[in-house]
């Protein structure tokens, strides 16, 4: 493992410059320390979901990932 690397760590994935045509939104899948989950919120805007991901790194084996994903249906019309 490389040591210059923090074991704890948000990424992000997928499209998020902003370019894509359709309406995007974006999922936080980060592991729940308190209780050892797995765990997924949905979010409308990048900076609100970065801001998520980041509260939920605090320890050292806590890990969070942003999908940027085109919105479901339903969710338009909110």
């Amino acid at each position: 493992m490389d040591k210059n690397l923090s074991t704890s760590q948000a990424t992000t994935r997928g499209n998020l410059a902003g370019d894509a045509p359709e309406p995007r939104e974006f999922h936080v899948t980060y592991f729940d320390t308190d209780c050892g989950l797995i765990r997924r919120e949905t979010f409308d805007s990048l900076p609100e979901a970065e801001r998520f991901a980041n509260r939920n790194i605090s320890d050292e084996q806590g890990w969070a990932v942003i999908d940027a994903v085109p919105a479901e249906q339903g969710r338009l019309a909110a």
